[in-house]
């Protein structure tokens, strides 16, 4: 019998060392990502905002069309797509052509553009991979 309430202390103990643990434990972040919180994606217009996790634009509607980038996105070093499931098809233009050209981005990556380069359009698609 001595054992047997043994046994029961000792799975309380247990139980309640789990359900405390349980009750204490942080909440996952995995979705988010350099200041860039999930479902969107964020536009760093320059490589000291990225570094710091400071973004200067999030999107994150889905649409069947570009939407020009403002002020705030237009022309960004980095690009961040903290989304799970979509990718971000990003329109930018070679400024030494002029020449438009299309760049996707995955879920959960990120793209750097150099100077080079102007991005000036997003399109947020329902599809996790790049043709």
């Amino acid at each position: 019998m001595n054992m047997m309430k043994r046994m029961a202390a000792v799975g309380t103990a247990v139980a309640a060392l789990a359900a405390g643990a349980l009750a204490t434990a942080p909440t996952a972040s995995a979705d988010s990502y350099n200041g860039c919180a999930w479902p969107r994606v964020c536009f760093y217009q320059t490589d000291s905002q990225w570094s710091s996790g400071s973004p200067t634009a999030a999107y994150q509607d889905v649409t069947t069309y570009y939407q020009n980038l403002g002020p705030n996105s237009r022309g960004a070093d980095w690009v961040n797509n903290t989304r799970n499931d979509d990718r971000a098809y990003l329109r930018y233009i070679v400024n030494s052509t002029g020449a438009t050209q299309y760049f996707c981005l995955l879920p959960n990556h990120h793209a750097y553009f150099s100077s080079a380069l102007t991005v000036t359009g997003i399109r947020i698609d329902t599809a996790s991979s790049c043709p």
